[in-house]
C-alpha cells in the first residue's frame, strides 16, 4: 500500500516543479476621466509578456483580467474579462453612484503566468 502512495505522489511533485511562471506587464486606462452616473466607460489595455510562460504566449490563449476598485483600503472586483488573441482587452463598465474611483486591472495567477496588475488610474463619476 505504501508503494502505491509513493507512485501517485511522484507525478504531482513533478508537475508542481514544472518551472517558473512567466511574468506579465499589465497596462490599462479609461477612455474618459469623468463620466455621469450609469454612463458606460471603456477600460482598454493589454498584457505584455516579460519572460517565461513555458514557451506559451499569453496572446495564444485566453488570459483573465479583472477590473478592481479601491474601497476602504481593499481592492474589490468590479468586472471580469479576457484578453483577445493579440493580448489586448476592453472592458465596458458603468457605475450607479457618484464617486471618485481609484481603479486598476489585475491579472490573477494562472498555470502559466504569475499575477500582475496595472498602475492605478482615476475615474470621476458625477
Amino acid at each position: 500500500m505504501l508503494a502505491c502512495l509513493v507512485v501517485f505522489a511522484a507525478p504531482a511533485t513533478a508537475a508542481a516543479s514544472a518551472g517558473p511562471k512567466g511574468q506579465l506587464k499589465v497596462h490599462a486606462k479609461a477612455d474618459k476621466s469623468v463620466v455621469k452616473v450609469n454612463e458606460k466607460v471603456k477600460i482598454k489595455g493589454g498584457l505584455d509578456i516579460l519572460s517565461g510562460g513555458s514557451g506559451h504566449d499569453a496572446t495564444s490563449g485566453r488570459e483573465p483580467v479583472l477590473l478592481q476598485s479601491l474601497q476602504a483600503g481593499v481592492w474589490v472586483n468590479v468586472s471580469t474579462g479576457w484578453c483577445r488573441p493579440n493580448g489586448g482587452f476592453s472592458l465596458s463598465v458603468s457605475f450607479d453612484l457618484a464617486a471618485s474611483l481609484s481603479l486598476r486591472v489585475f491579472h490573477p495567477e494562472t498555470d502559466l503566468y504569475a499575477s500582475a496588475y496595472s498602475g492605478v488610474f482615476s475615474l470621476v463619476v458625477t
